[in-house]
């Protein structure tokens, strides 16, 4: 991978229930605690991915199912999405990582049409890594008296990992819903699901969520 822009992803298999690592933290989602998060999954940052093919594509319909799920359980859905075209000097050191980013044109910036918000969501503007930096997400779920967060999108082990931790940092409790994720690779993903099952976060997936908030 070259220092700018996204690599081309390779499709590779989601991890499956037996494969999930052993979670340090003994928390339980629950429906009146809990609020969704659709993580950057916008035209952009899903074109490096083979549509079709996993890990995309059962991602995608994870995410779809939970989001469902939760706006049917009264779970508030909350979504990130970076704007383009941004100004240098608000893109920050982003700019030295990853170079200029998205355009502001809707095949660019757009959330993906299998995930579009509904009008019941939350579409919250995205600065850095973590989906609370600079935004007011933890506002809006303190206000809906919600301290669980379920983490779903991409990158596993750039922004949704980022934004486990900092939940973990702000006492709200983070599930990493492994199979409604996707990231540069299998390596990449799973290094993300140990990490956040050994430092800040519940790894589990869109089955055994669902189950939970059902």
């Amino acid at each position: 991978m070259s220092a700018m822009g996204l690599p081309t992803t390779q499709p590779y298999d989601l991890p499956s229930a037996g494969e999930l690592p052993a979670s340090r933290g003994p928390w339980q989602v629950e429906t009146g605690r809990a609020a969704l998060l659709v993580h950057d999954m916008q035209n952009y940052f899903v074109r490096p991915f083979a549509a079709d093919a996993a890990p995309l594509g059962p991602a995608i319909a994870n995410i779809a199912r939970l989001a469902a799920h939760c706006r049917q359980k009264g779970v508030p859905v909350f979504y990130t999405a970076q704007n383009g075209d941004q100004d240098r000097r608000d893109r920050g050191l982003q700019a030295d990582i990853w170079g200029p980013g998205m355009s502001s044109a809707e095949t660019d910036q757009a959330i993906i049409a299998p995930l579009a918000p509904q009008k019941s969501d939350f579409v919250l503007v995205k600065h850095r890594y973590s989906a609370f930096q600079r935004s007011n997400l933890e506002v809006l779920m303190r206000a809906r008296a919600r301290d669980q967060i379920i983490v779903t999108g991409i990158y596993a082990h750039i922004g949704c990992m980022m934004t486990a931790a900092e939940a973990f940092q702000r006492d709200i409790e983070a599930f990493f819903a492994a199979d409604a994720l996707a990231d540069f690779s299998r390596e990449k993903h799973d290094l993300a699901l140990d990490w956040v099952a050994g430092r800040c976060g519940v790894v589990a997936g869109t089955d055994q969520l669902i189950a939970a908030l059902a």
